[in-house]
């Protein structure tokens, strides 16, 4: 992820909704308004739900180092700035590697250069991660002074996708349950790619708390749970849906 542009462009929305924010001219047309500027961290992964059959056992679960940065702007439809609408833009990471132990789980593989499909039984590490623009637009509710709640739909659009690995430790029926059997034992492994199969476009719920500590700081939490599935839809080696969940949290700087 190239970090120093995501923070350069961060830099720029800032320096932009400020100057809207104070320019004497307008100051009476975008009283209304809220700016804010924020980073933090994805915490979660892309999972099926329930857990298939397939599936037979978690073995580790690492989250990784997952940032975000954009900024939100506010919309407040009522003089007291209780209830508003909010538009926000940033740029983040989503990922996680994760080893399981798996049983009759849809499997395309490359061997010594040639490719075997079918049903795998044993353990595999999958290396997931995606970078994404992602546009949310929620309803703004003030519970008090310092307590914001919002909840709403956020749409988001992938420009870096991965999801790999390998298998090890098991076997392979080839084609169907049924079919020939390929045993891997030891250190022989083969590998999978599964990045070109994932949705350039995601979309799902978002919502979450936002708290200010002090005048201008704000520590935000948001839960966002994606409502497609992380594969495109004419995938159909894994054969369950997954997921992306991810908790946001956060620091934010409010005009």
């Amino acid at each position: 992820m190239n970090i120093k542009k995501y923070i350069a462009t961060a830099l720029c929305m800032a320096i932009a909704l400020g100057a809207m924010a104070e320019a004497p001219v307008k100051k009476e047309k975008w009283y209304k308004f809220e700016y804010e500027v924020n980073a933090g961290t994805n915490i979660g992964g892309a999972s099926p739900l329930p857990l298939p059959a397939e599936i037979r056992h978690i073995n580790s679960f690492n989250p990784n180092l997952n940032l975000q940065i954009g900024a939100t702007v506010t919309k407040w439809i009522d003089p007291q700035k209780k209830w508003g609408v909010a538009l926000g833009l940033r740029f983040e990471t989503k990922g996680m590697d994760t080893r399981a132990r798996v049983k009759n789980y849809g499997m395309e593989i490359w061997q010594d250069g040639e490719m075997l499909d079918g049903r795998w039984t044993g353990m595999v590490k999958t290396k997931y991660s995606t970078q994404q623009l992602v546009v949310p637009i929620t309803g703004v509710w003030r519970a008090n002074r310092r307590l914001k709640v919002n909840f709403g739909p956020y749409l988001a659009f992938a420009f870096k996708n991965n999801f790999d690995g390998h298998v090890y430790e098991g076997y392979l029926r080839v084609s169907d349950p049924t079919g020939d059997k390929v045993e891997f034992n030891g250190d022989s492994r083969a590998t999978y790619d599964f990045g070109s199969d994932l949705r350039k476009f995601q979309w799902g719920m978002q919502g979450g708390v936002s708290w200010s500590a002090y005048k201008h700081l704000l520590v935000n939490a948001n839960l966002a749970w994606g409502c497609n599935g992380i594969f495109q839809k004419s995938f159909k080696t894994i054969s369950f849906a997954m997921y992306p969940i991810y908790l946001n949290v956060g620091f934010g700087y409010l005009f």
